[in-house]
């Protein structure tokens, strides 16, 4: 497409409801309003005013216009000004797009000049918005084939990733060989982190200060802890790499946690220093075996300074502000990834998974995978999530204005349009998506406003500019007439109305604030019989001037609208999601109802496997009414007894089983699996997250398995089995031998068991009884009850026999 060349302004159908309100309402038909005329309901008072109504809402500009004695509305829609008598003097510009700039698209990444790579187109787009109408341009997005890549490789050298380091010191060699063959312009860096090197993150005692493995026997000599270290600029020189990884040691830190998030901010920011290039995919490879550090844990060390954003490292490539500011926020850390056209793989150990998983969802950009425990599958890691980042498209959208709303619709390779969807997957390179892109103004902003947003795929360097203004004047406001004779020299005309002067009244300004008014007062009344302006203002010169009211506006012809007599839900007027006009709420956008109490997000009501409702239901107001008998749930989701998904494709599993390798295949099974995507498998994966895992019993006593996964598309991805696994009939022979064998076995381990209790208990007793034998304190040879005949006493004293003493026995 030529610079400057225009697209087709946007004539979208609007809808009766968004128009019109009341029953009897056709719109666009024959454009006879039986119903509330938004445009007429507004009470415009000058083109401007119109404008802003409904984008379907024009201004006649004709002079005499309407009657005397009636009331005749300026904004209104063309056919009724028209059929009103206004000609086509009326005003109602549409929002146009222009492209300025639309170079096409590139098929290759390398070649000599490197800068005229074209990934998306086109590039820079004007659109000029009327508020309310929509104005819609297209874009594309391509992945070239042999597109230059950076690749710096970040690695926690914390104690517990010693094993890692070893097995990565030739990892330049292998992974450059791997990479030659995706493109032939690769480049590679390298850099470490640990942890800011503060209590209680670190070891910061005198001891610990040049070596804080002192005392840990398993690995007793290591190097002091430290933030982040820029090792090594993008080179295609491998070999440095594999050098460079060669001198470094670990280091030893006091918590789990690492301060991995300050490193990759460094590196995102600290262009110059690490080498990226302008027109090359950026990819920081993280890889760690433990959980980060994340804003606000450095309050933990007394750092409350939250961080800003820039380049910290100094000659050396260390980052000096790791003692100085807090660890970076996610939201920070997206930001600086997305500006830099970073992106980035957390390349972790599978126990800490889920968790950079959910960061991925809150990064864009930003890829997981599972890092064994000596990071020996790094390469192939690598090279799975090279493929997984070129093989999706996503949009992103930097500075849109407050007052503007984008709506996407993704084209991607099936051919098939996904409305509010800015994504496509499962590309191949060179494949090319499209967008449709829709702009559209909610509000008129101050004069001469004229703000830029831009569209990027993540991780492209390729973005679109696109340029907006505003039309919310009318051309005939440029044709003022100053104390024009068309208003009696009493007021300014412009687009076919009088704006006049002070204290001069009247549509020719004819009138004079104190005049009799007598004559002019039937036109202050809406019909025969109803009192002067609605008995809500005062008639002065054959207009109403409405009176003031505590509880907001009364406004209308006849003062009979005001903006606060509209439905209420639990004491809010409209319910808060939209405006009252002269009774009737005008509900914002995804709201509808008498009092805008509905709502028409669906989000709300979507299952977790992204259907409405789970397909049991209607989703009404943003809430899930289940139709499905026995299913309840906030999305439907529970139902016991409903047929669940593995019932409802087991008519097609049996279909395939009973025609494999039938010629009829496609015809007999087609209605039944119309809406599944087939792949026939010899074993099935069981762990497989991303699958459901089906099995049911056939006639012939085999069992049946399948997976199915739910594709954005609409369809199942079915994966089945070529054939049931089925067992082998059991041999009677062998049973029975088994059966009398078991038997035996257990009568003689029972006897064994018997006749070792009772031994047991014998030598027991023997022991017994030769204790007690030898606590005897007689021989068997003697008779306890036994006493001598002749007995012996002995009796102490002393007499005098024969002049001689005695002192002895006497016989």
């Amino acid at each position: 497409m030529e610079k400057g060349a225009a697209m087709k302004p946007s004539q979208a159908e609007v809808s009766p409801l968004s128009c019109q309100l009341g029953p009897g309402t056709h719109f666009p038909g024959k454009e006879v309003l039986h119903g509330l005329n938004i445009c007429t309901s507004g009470s415009a008072t000058s083109c401007e005013e119109c404008l802003l109504i409904h984008p379907k809402c024009a201004w006649c500009s004709k002079e005499d216009f309407g009657s005397l004695r009636s009331v005749t509305s300026r904004c209104d829609f063309k056919a009724n000004l028209v059929r009103n008598g206004c000609g086509g003097e009326f005003e109602s510009p549409v929002s146009s797009t222009q492209v300025l700039r639309s170079l096409p698209l590139s098929s290759k990444g390398s070649s000599p000049a490197g800068s005229d790579v074209i990934q998306m187109t086109p590039q820079e787009v004007t659109v000029n918005l009327r508020p309310g109408d929509k104005t819609t341009f297209q874009l594309q997005v391509r992945q070239v084939e042999d597109y230059p890549v950076d690749l710096y490789y970040l690695m926690d050298l914390s104690l517990s990733m010693k094993d890692d380091l070893d097995n990565i010191r030739s990892l330049g060699t292998k992974l450059a060989e791997e990479m030659r063959k995706l493109t032939s312009n690769f480049r590679l860096g390298f850099g470490s982190f640990v942890d800011k090197n503060i209590s209680p993150f670190s070891y910061t005692a005198p001891r610990y200060q040049t070596n804080p493995c002192i005392g840990y026997k398993l690995f007793p000599n290591c190097v002091p802890s430290f933030g982040f270290r820029h090792l090594l600029p993008l080179t295609d020189r491998v070999d440095s790499f594999n050098e460079e990884v060669r001198k470094q040691r670990v280091s030893r830190n006091r918590d789990a946690p690492e301060g991995g998030f300050d490193a990759v901010l460094q590196a995102a920011v600290c262009k110059e220093k690490i080498g990226w290039r302008k027109d090359a995919l950026h990819l920081l490879v993280f890889t760690t075996d433990d959980v980060p550090h994340i804003a606000l844990d450095g309050k933990l060390g007394g750092l409350v300074q939250p961080h800003d954003g820039q380049c910290h490292l100094n000659e050396d490539n260390e980052y000096t502000a790791s003692n100085q500011m807090d660890y970076p926020s996610l939201a920070l850390l997206g930001e600086k990834l997305a500006e830099n056209n970073i992106n980035l793989i957390f390349a972790v150990t599978k126990n800490h998974y889920m968790l950079y998983k959910n960061f991925t969802a809150l990064i864009p950009g930003t890829t997981v995978e599972i890092l064994h425990g000596n990071s020996k599958n790094i390469i192939q890691l690598i090279i799975n999530a090279y493929n997984s980042i070129r093989s999706k498209v996503e949009l992103s959208v930097w500075d849109q204005p407050e007052d503007i709303n984008l709506f996407f619709t993704a084209t991607c390779q099936d051919g098939v349009s996904y409305p509010g969807q800015r994504k496509c997957e499962g590309l191949k390179i060179g494949d090319t998506a499209s967008f449709e892109v829709s702009v559209e103004a909610r509000s008129c902003p101050g004069k001469h406003a004229q703000p830029m947003f831009t569209l990027r795929p993540v991780g492209f360097r390729d973005s679109l500019e696109v340029g907006v203004t505003y039309d919310c004047r009318c051309s005939c406001s440029t044709g003022l007439e100053p104390d024009s004779a068309r208003c009696s020299g009493n007021g300014t005309y412009v687009c076919g109305l009088c704006e006049c002067n002070p204290s001069y009244l009247g549509t020719r300004c004819e009138c004079q604030e104190g005049e009799s008014q007598s004559g002019y007062q039937n036109l202050c009344r809406e019909a025969e019989g109803k009192p002067l302006c609605s008995g809500r203002g005062q008639c002065s010169c054959n207009q109403c001037a409405c009176f003031e009211s505590e509880f907001g506006k009364i406004y209308g012809p006849f003062c009979e609208c005001d903006n606060f007599s509209c439905a209420r839900n639990k004491g809010v007027l409209c319910s808060g999601h939209g405006d009252c006009h002269c009774g009737e709420c005008k509900c914002h956008a995804g709201y509808i109802g008498d009092n805008c109490n509905c709502s028409t997000d669906i989000s709300t009501c979507q299952a977790r496997d992204g259907q409405i409702c789970s397909d049991r239901g209607h989703c009404v107001c943003g809430q899930c009414q289940c139709t499905e008998p026995g299913a309840f749930g906030e999305t439907c989701e529970k139902c016991p007894t409903c047929l669940d998904a593995c019932s409802t494709k087991r008519d097609c599993v049996e279909c395939l089983l009973l025609h494999s390798g039938s010629s009829a295949d496609n015809q007999t099974c087609q209605n039944l699996c119309k809406d599944e995507v087939i792949t026939r498998v010899d074993t099935i994966v069981k762990d497989d997250q991303e699958a459901v895992l089906c099995f049911y019993k056939t006639a012939k006593d085999c069992v049946m398995m399948f997976t199915y996964a739910e594709l954005p598309s609409g369809k199942s991805n079915l994966t089945v089995l070529r054939e049931p696994e089925c067992g082998t009939a059991p041999n009677a022979m062998t049973i029975l031998l088994a059966v009398v064998g078991s038997i035996i076995l257990i009568g003689l381990a029972l006897l064994a068991i018997w006749k070792l209790l009772v031994t047991i208990h014998d030598r027991r007793e023997f022991a017994k009884f030769q204790s007690e034998r030898s606590r005897a304190r007689y021989e068997m040879a003697s008779n306890p009850l036994y006493r001598k005949p002749i007995s012996t006493h002995t009796v102490d004293f002393t007499f005098n026999k024969f002049n001689k003493s005695y002192n002895g026995t006497v016989d």
